[in-house]
């Protein structure tokens, strides 16, 4: 017995040597599980989502920002090996290694998904405006086939952004969203409010000035303070590197100003980044292959600009870091694209239904000078029948009161209440400029400065402070709001602009902005949306906003992409950037069609510039939000001559044809968490090669869209993804198989689109405003080969009332077997504007009859009171 207990006390501590993980207990909502320095929290978060976090103490004064929504905790089991920990709901498992403390992750077939590297969970001291806090780091391995999409909308051009650095910062045309999409069944948020490193690039090319380069040249820019010169001189900058073998390299450029002119950078004597604009982000990135060896590097920026290069070697990894936070916190969701989003949307806020008018045209220009100016256009869209919605004023309509001093210039517009009431007589809306900054020299912003509701030193109102915030909202609803029937609102510039957070205290000093850098334009629409729901309870919220953050869309934002250019590669980082950003989970985006930063005078002529509009403009319509928008522009159709007019008003007319679809689509983004404008991944994540497709998008559960992003085209290649089923053209009916690239017609009157077999799309009436007809008859296009559905959605549009049940669902479902369509029984409650008889005229879609927009012959034509129909196609036979 004495030999056995001696036997058994040696043991205890062999088992415990070179081991990180020395305890765990289990809690109600997490389990709590003690390293050998600090804790680690594992938290079920729903069934496929769970968050992780680490700390050496588990407080924090930071608020919960994201993660707002309650949602039932699942129930999760716990067992345990002598090496591993597991941690287990109904679709995922989270194994802790003891010896290293390591997470790895398994859906619910077992399968590993995700691990953590050994030892790649870093938690050091740091420094943020003399306050101590953490740098927080976590390495994740990945498979060689990987890929990875998402961090938000980067103007880099890059939609896999497997190895790729990027730095996460709010700055006009980059949104930082700390959340990425992989095709092998995860998503992963990086919980972080401030600046984060994703996939940090520590090595260094030291650089030096060697000169000017060029003539000055001075351009017209858009600044915080409105239209102005700026003269620009480059820079040339020189270095040296070495690396070790041959290899692919990632490269970021960081010109080291707040926001960049360029970015230009040659490798020994080869360009590998040469983009320009009036602004761009301070960081740019690239993948490049490199020999073993010394190379040279050349950096043309702004003569002013203190360029930094970063490189690192590409390995199979993710990396995400940041330098101020005080624990390590991130979440892990399982299982498909559209399972993630809506585990995500869950825990962070449904979107609200956009009013159906925001789905319309929506019409900008920088800017409408004059209430007459403004009123004169809008007459024009009505007289030339041109279809819009809503129309926005641009900034600058305060005049003589000062920036954003939330008064309209009298002498300029001499009453907005008539302005806002004939554009109501036409059936538009009207959407307003209102930013964030205030000047102080305003009769409002001395109000301000005077009760310090001012972010130090700038013009920016410090919405971290709930007393500045809220005072803004006062000022906002009885200064615009309340006054007029305003529609929509415009709030830009809500990075801040010019990364105003850093080194400055927020919310009565008593904040490091840095802290909370990144977090700016969601603290702004919270207080706008929650003050609009409380003081106009029975419009719908729509906001248009430059920047955003996880979680944002509870507050029925949508972004656009800020001053961009308008040349053909500014266009295919659009297209990137959008799908980058619908893939964290943020539903709404638009952009400037056409551009921001146009040709000048030379534009109305100009029929390469025309050319460019156009191919634009189709992108635009198959996007969430459709606009047209140019600096000092004046953008209206007609300015640009009778085939630019024609043209868009096709692109037009099948937007508004489409409503009955795009809003069907709008509200399975509220109701089933969906997502319109969908990156290949979501719904090919098998297919190699669909992944690798840069610029083709999925739009709704039917398109295919491929926008032709080139000049002169007549024929673009498209990639028909893997689907059994097959495609069929949109303009010609005719099918094709999946799995193939085909040659597709597409001149400038085309953008290329295919249907996948199976869709069935509603279609409307050809429409100047979105409830300008009866939806009562009704085109059904079926798109046959294999079983579809789709849920037609209808409520009154512009209310909240669908919260309460009303609206109405019906439910159209094609069997491909037995060659037949159900129209089911109509669902929902009684709404104002119900249509309970109506007409759907059906078609079979093949190379005779469905084809593009104005060829169709219905085949057959229902009359349907709310009651489920079956209708069987009939089968041609050869005499």
């Amino acid at each position: 017995m004495k030999q056995i207990t001696i036997l058994f006390v040696l043991l205890i501590p062999v088992f415990g040597i070179g081991q990180v993980v020395k305890s765990y207990k289990k809690h109600t909502d997490k389990v709590v599980i003690t390293l050998d320095k600090g804790e680690l929290h594992l938290s079920p978060l729903t069934e496929n989502a769970i968050r992780v976090q680490y700390g050496l103490e588990m407080k924090s004064q930071i608020p919960e920002l994201v993660f707002t929504s309650k949602v039932k905790m699942p129930d999760f089991k716990i067992s345990e090996s002598g090496t591993l920990i597991e941690i287990a709901t109904s679709k995922m498992t989270v194994v802790v290694d003891k010896k290293s403390g390591a997470l790895s992750y398994r859906n619910y077939e077992g399968k590993v998904f995700l691990n953590e590297k050994s030892g790649g969970r870093i938690l050091k001291p740091g420094l943020v405006q003399g306050e101590a806090c953490h740098i927080a780091e976590q390495r994740f391995s990945t498979l060689p086939d990987e890929y990875i999409f998402g961090t938000g909308q980067f103007q880099d051009g890059h939609l896999d952004i497997k190895g790729l650095p990027r730095r996460l910062t709010q700055v006009n045309t980059q949104i930082a969203i700390p959340f990425i999409m992989s095709n092998k069944g995860y998503g992963l948020l990086w919980h972080n409010y401030g600046l984060t490193d994703f996939n940090p690039a520590d090595s260094i090319v030291n650089l030096k000035p060697s000169g000017t380069s060029g003539e000055a040249i001075t351009v017209d820019v858009t600044t915080t303070s409105g239209n102005q010169k700026e003269t620009r001189q480059d820079g040339v900058f020189t270095g040296n590197f070495e690396v070790k073998e041959n290899a692919e390299y990632a490269i970021l450029l960081d010109v080291g100003q707040k926001m960049a002119r360029k970015w230009q950078l040659s490798i020994d004597g080869k360009e590998v980044i040469n983009f320009k604009n009036h602004w761009l982000p301070p960081t740019t990135s690239i993948l490049v292959k490199l020999m073993a060896g010394k190379h040279h590097i050349v950096v043309t920026a702004e003569k002013n600009d203190l360029p930094v290069v970063h490189y690192r070697k590409v390995v199979n990894e993710t990396v995400f870091r940041s330098p101020v936070a005080d624990k390590l916190d991130y979440v892990v969701f399982a299982g498909n694209s559209d399972e993630v989003i809506s585990s995500y949307r869950n825990l962070t806020g449904q979107a609200p239904l956009m009013p159906i008018w925001s789905l319309g045209y929506i019409h900008c220009r920088e800017r409408f000078t004059t209430q007459d100016d403004l009123l004169e256009n809008a007459r024009v869209f009505r007289e030339k029948k041109i279809p819009m919605d809503l129309i926005v004023q641009d900034w600058q309509y305060w005049g003589k009161y000062g920036w954003n001093s939330m008064k309209f210039d009298e002498q300029m517009y001499p009453d907005p209440s008539a302005m806002v009431k004939e554009l109501h007589q036409m059936n538009m809306r009207l959407m307003l400029s209102v930013w964030s900054k205030i000047d102080k020299e305003s009769v409002l912003g001395q109000e301000f400065d005077k009760k310090n509701y001012y972010i130090p030193n700038t013009q920016w109102v410090d919405f971290f402070n709930p007393d500045a915030a809220n005072y803004y909202w006062k000022s906002f609803s009885e200064k615009l709001l309340k006054p007029y029937e305003i529609d929509a609102w415009w709030q830009d510039a809500t990075e801040p602009e010019n990364d105003d957070l850093v080194n400055r205290k927020i919310n009565n000093g008593t904040t490091p902005g840095e802290q909370m850098r990144n977090v700016y334009p969601m603290y702004v629409t919270k207080t706008v949306y929650e003050g609009l729901r409380k003081d106009a309870p029975d419009k719908r919220v729509f906001i248009l906003t430059r920047s955003g953050f996880s979680g944002q869309q509870r507050y029925a934002s949508a972004v656009w992409t800020g001053d961009i250019g308008n040349d053909w590669e500014t266009l295919r980082r659009q297209l990137t950037a959008g799908l980058n950003y619908s893939i964290t989970g943020l539903p709404w985006w638009t952009f400037d069609s056409g551009g921001f930063f146009r040709p000048g005078k030379s534009q109305y002529t100009d029929t390469k510039f025309h050319e460019r509009f156009l191919r634009w403009f189709q992108f635009a319509t198959f996007c969430p939000l459709q606009r047209v928008h140019g600096y000092e522009t004046n953008t209206e159709f007609w300015r640009y001559g009778e085939k630019v007019e024609a043209e868009s008003l096709k692109y037009l007319n099948l937007r508004y044809h489409l409503m009955p679809y795009i809003y069907s689509q709008a509200a399975d983004i509220t109701f089933k968490n969906g997502t319109l404008m969908r990156p290949l991944i979501m719904d090919f994540a098998n297919d190699t090669k669909a992944l690798q497709q840069n610029y083709q998008y999925m739009f709704g559960s039917a398109f295919l869209v491929a926008p032709v992003v080139s000049e002169g085209v007549e024929n673009w290649d498209v990639y028909l993804p893997e689907n059994q089923s097959g495609w069929f053209n949109f303009w010609t009916g005719k099918h094709y198989k999946g799995g193939q690239t085909v040659q597709t017609a597409a001149s400038l009157s085309t953008i290329p689109l295919y249907v996948k077999s199976g869709s069935v799309i509603p279609m409307g009436e050809k429409m100047q405003y979105t409830n300008e007809k009866k939806a009562d008859t009704l085109q059904i296009r079926v798109y046959t080969g294999a079983d579809g559905k789709f849920e037609l959605y209808e409520d009154e549009g512009v209310n909240y009332n669908y919260e309460k049940g009303a609206f109405s669902t019906i439910l159209f479902e094609w069997k491909e077997q037995k060659q037949t369509l159900t129209i089911g029984k109509r669902k929902g409650g009684i709404f104002k504007g119900l249509i309970e008889k109506r007409v759907f005229n059906i078609l079979w879609v093949d190379e005779s009859n469905g084809i593009g927009i104005e060829n169709v012959k219905t085949n057959v034509s229902v009359k349907y009171n709310g009651n489920s129909i079956v209708i069987r196609k009939k089968i041609k036979t050869s005499k």
